[in-house]
């Protein structure tokens, strides 16, 4: 089988998940996934340890937004790779570099879970991607082993449920109203908040090979929608509320109404801003070295 001409044989039923039903949802709305993430991208990108010259990986690049970044931290003399699991995305990543004339990064299909190059790569990098890796000490260490002796990864991943309003009290309100998935449910991997744990996630990274491990809390507004309905269709879409909605099925389409007037009713309190409406969130930006020997 394939999509736009790729195969799609070998896909895993969590890659045909995020392929068939959950890339349609995030291109629906990629101004609140990319633009919405502005100032945290703006927290912590100059931080970042990437040099002119570097060679880098993103892993779980999504519409490509951090590798173009990081493609302009590199410069001209270095090189970008994204990868990510979704076609459609990918497609976006491409034409937006394209766009902003960005020659030094490039886009591939791939999987951390199953392969990654060898000792390639400078530095390693990943937003909100590793949350979702259902395997994350074998993606981890295949992440590591790209990495050239010393080199550098880093991820972001979200911290707990209380320090991220944004994605919690949408849930909260909707299971009010409905049941919570069961254990069958399709969902997009462990969720985002399976890396919350400081001394667990340590604990993964040390059992995946790394060394030098640094968490660091960086605390950011989030973009949550333009308006009150842009946020309602975005919670009902994506994230533990969607979930929630999705897994439900007819039953939460009797109720749309009922659980649309709540959620207008807590959005409503939250701040507006000229670009729309804004919520707290807060991250561990989480830094790791390949030992050298």
């Amino acid at each position: 089988m394939t999509q736009a001409g790729r195969d799609t044989s070998q896909d895993t039923e969590f890659v045909r998940f995020w392929n068939e039903v959950l890339a349609p949802k995030f291109i629906r709305f990629k101004h609140i996934l990319v633009d919405g993430l502005t100032h945290h991208s703006e927290a912590v990108f100059p931080s970042l340890p990437v040099k002119e010259g570097n060679s880098v990986l993103d892993v779980g690049c999504g519409f490509g937004d951090t590798a173009i970044k990081l493609a302009n931290m590199a410069g001209p003399s270095g090189h970008v790779v994204g990868i990510d699991c979704c076609d459609a995305f990918l497609d976006y990543a491409r034409d937006d570099a394209a766009a902003q004339g960005v020659g030094n990064v490039s886009f591939q299909r791939g999987d951390a879970e199953i392969a990654l190059p060898v000792n390639e790569y400078d530095f390693v990098f990943s937003r909100f991607g590793t949350m979702f890796f259902t395997n994350p000490v074998v993606a981890m260490r295949n992440m590591r082993q790209a990495l050239k002796p010393g080199g550098c990864m880093v991820h972001i991943v979200w911290r707990d449920r209380a320090d991220n309003p944004w994605l919690s009290r949408a849930k909260d309100v909707v299971l009010t109203f409905l049941p919570p998935p069961g254990e069958d449910a399709q969902t997009c991997g462990p969720g985002p908040f399976s890396m919350a744990n400081e001394s667990m996630v340590r604990g993964m990274m040390t059992a995946a090979g790394y060394s030098d491990i640094e968490f660091t809390r960086v605390d950011a507004p989030v973009l949550i929608g333009k308006n009150v309905q842009d946020a309602i269709d975005f919670q009902l879409a994506l994230g533990p509320a969607g979930e929630v909605f999705r897994e439900a099925g007819a039953e939460a389409e009797e109720k749309r109404e009922a659980i649309e007037k709540a959620l207008a009713d807590d959005i409503a309190a939250q701040e507006a801003t000229a670009e729309g409406i804004i919520m707290d969130s807060s991250s561990w930006v989480i830094s790791a070295v390949n030992p050298a020997n």
